[in-house]
C-alpha cells in the first residue's frame, strides 16, 4: 500500500544487515571482523542496520562505526499486543529504497525485501551462530541448499527479484480495495 518510487533518491551504497539474536538468544559472532570483511568488499558508502538487542550494545555499534559505517537500527518489531515497532516496515523500506545494494551474513526476510524494491543483493562472511540455535531447522546449510542462487558476493539480480516474488508471495497480494474489505476499513474521505 506504500507509494512506489515517489521522491526516491538516487541509490548509493550498501545496508548491510549482520544475522541478529532475538529476546531469548543472543549471536555470538566477531562483529569487528565482519566489519573489516564488509569494507574489503563494499564500495560507496555502507549503513549497518542492527536488530534493537545488537544497537543496545555500545560495543557492537563501534565496530561497525570505527570501520567508518553509518549505524542505524529500525526500532523494534512489536507484536500485535503493543504499539511498539509500528514503523518498523515502513522505515526498513525508505531505507532499502535510498541503497542500491542489500547484504546480509546470513539470507533472511530483510534481502527478500530489498531484492522486491530493486536493490542488488549479496549473502557473504562469517553466518555467525545464534545460542542453541535449533539443529532441526536446518541453519546456514539449509538455506544455502534451498537458495544457492542467493549465496555470494554478487548475486544475480534477476534470480533475486524472482526469489523474493516468490518467497514474498507476490500472486497472493490482496489490492488496497480487497484489504479494507477484508479488514472493515474506511475509504479516507477528501476534504
Amino acid at each position: 500500500m506504500e507509494p512506489g518510487k515517489a521522491a526516491v533518491p538516487e541509490r548509493k551504497g550498501t545496508i548491510w544487515y549482520p544475522f541478529h539474536g532475538w529476546e531469548k538468544h543472543s549471536v555470538s559472532g566477531d562483529h569487528a571482523r565482519l566489519a573489516a570483511e564488509i569494507s574489503e568488499v563494499e564500495t560507496g558508502p555502507v549503513t549497518i542496520c542492527l536488530y534493537w538487542l545488537e544497537f543496545a550494545n555500545p560495543d557492537i555499534r563501534r565496530a561497525y562505526r570505527s570501520a567508518g559505517f553509518r549505524v542505524i537500527c529500525h526500532g523494534e518489531r512489536g507484536s500485535r499486543w503493543d504499539g511498539r515497532g509500528r514503523d518498523f516496515l515502513s522505515g526498513q523500506l525508505a531505507e532499502l529504497r535510498r541503497h542500491r545494494r542489500v547484504a546480509s551474513n546470513r539470507l533472511g526476510s530483510a534481502l527478500f525485501y530489498g531484492a522486491s524494491v530493486g536493490c542488488d543483493v549479496a549473502v557473504y562472511g562469517d553466518p555467525m551462530q545464534l545460542e542453541d540455535e535449533r539443529p532441526e531447522y536446518g541453519g546456514t546449510a539449509r538455506r544455502m541448499r534451498l537458495w544457492p542462487e542467493l549465496h555470494g558476493v554478487r548475486v544475480d539480480p534477476e534470480a533475486a527479484r524472482e526469489a523474493a516474488r516468490q518467497e514474498l508471495g507476490f500472486e497472493y497480494q490482496a489490492t488496497p480495495e480487497e484489504l479494507r474489505r477484508m479488514f472493515g476499513w474506511k475509504r479516507a474521505r477528501c476534504a
